[in-house]
């Protein structure tokens, strides 16, 4: 699994930092980033409630 953060939706609420700050992170602009590469196998329920909680849905798990 990836996690993928649309910048053109991003709103820049923290909410996904909130709920799993291993994942995801804010960038100099204000609006959340994704780390890259595969996520861990304990990170991936943590990041899909990330993308459950975002209320722009800006946050793709998969």
């Amino acid at each position: 699994m990836k996690a993928f953060v649309d910048k053109d939706v991003c709103i820049g609420c923290g909410a996904c930092t909130g709920v799993c700050p291993e994942v995801f992170d804010m960038d100099n602009d204000g609006l959340a980033v994704a780390i890259e590469g595969e996520l861990a196998a304990n990170l991936e329920e943590s990041s899909l409630e990330a993308q459950e909680t975002c209320p722009v849905s800006a946050i793709t798990v998969g």
